[in-house]
């Protein structure tokens, strides 16, 4: 069964007319006729009984009209659901934030997307990083903001947005905030409060090994607002991407002998065919002044 019977035999049904429902479709009346018979072949009866003057639904014509009425009413409303989604107005985004990737520097491109783009709605999930992954995949998100071993992933494409530097939080009053710069093995022993989200935490633990340093950790929390306040309230350090840092109120010093630094990725998966908004978005972001946007954040940091 063709779509193009089922519109047939719906206009002939509303019109009792070969010739009314043939106009109706813009097609020449023998070609509905030939339509028609194929369609009552397939469906192993007349469905109409052609009289000159008095054409009308035979019983197996009444029975078929209320299903493929509503075939052809879900078809059409199915078409104007795709056209409309390819008008301006309803144009939208879906893009995934590993939950550890500050917002600052990601901000001003969306900032300067939207002035360019204003008929496009962004929505931004945040959540750890392997499920952000996880739903790129799946085709739930258009892009995604990763670091790490999660954009490395080999389905995934990359374009590296920015590197950031690992910073230490002190509490104002901590004995190492008299430094301008803090090392690794200044933190052997120091009470530690991890994000347990970080997905440098394999990298970091293993540089602090090397080095023969092992802090203490006495809280951990996914939520770096959580973290940092706890940071500020003098409970210990923490280690921190410098685009993540949000509480005013504490000590930022650089972490050397090692530094540890990530690199924030605007990722899609490879090979798959994206919508004009995605291709937009991703040139908006490989042109975007990140150094210039860099050096605004420091200025805000310090």
């Amino acid at each position: 069964m063709e779509m193009q019977q089922v519109r047939y035999f719906v206009a002939l049904a509303e019109t009792l007319n070969f010739t009314r429902a043939a106009e109706r479709c813009n097609v020449t009346q023998p070609a509905l006729t030939r339509a028609i018979q194929q369609l009552e072949h397939e469906l192993g009866g007349p469905l109409f009984n052609r009289e000159r003057a008095n054409s009308h639904l035979t019983e197996l014509g009444r029975l078929m009209l209320p299903f493929l009425r509503q075939i052809w009413t879900q078809t059409a409303a199915a078409k104007e659901a795709a056209k409309a989604t390819r008008r301006p107005e309803n144009a939208s985004l879906a893009i995934g934030a590993m939950c550890t990737i500050g917002p600052r520097l990601i901000s001003s491109l969306i900032v300067r997307f939207q002035q360019a783009h204003p008929e496009i709605r962004i929505n931004l999930i945040e959540d750890d990083a392997a499920s952000i992954a996880e739903r790129l995949e799946k085709g739930a998100l258009d892009l995604a903001l990763l670091s790490g071993p999660a954009a490395d992933a080999a389905p995934f494409h990359q374009v590296a947005l920015f590197e950031e530097a690992f910073r230490v939080l002190l509490p104002r009053n901590h004995r190492l905030c008299a430094r301008e710069t803090v090392r690794v093995a200044d933190l052997h022993d120091e009470p530690y409060i991890a994000r347990s989200n970080c997905e440098a935490d394999d990298t970091i633990s293993a540089g602090f090994d090397r080095q023969g340093s092992a802090p203490r950790t006495v809280f951990s929390s996914p939520r770096d607002e959580w973290v940092q306040s706890m940071v500020r309230a003098g409970l210990g350090f923490g280690l921190f991407p410098e685009h993540s840092i949000t509480e005013p109120d504490i000590a930022v010093r650089p972490l050397i002998d090692p530094a540890f630094e990530r690199t924030v990725s605007l990722v899609t998966v490879r090979g798959r065919p994206h919508a004009p908004a995605v291709g937009a978005f991703l040139s908006a972001a490989r042109r975007h002044p990140w150094r210039e946007s860099d050096a605004q954040d420091s200025q805000l940091v310090a």
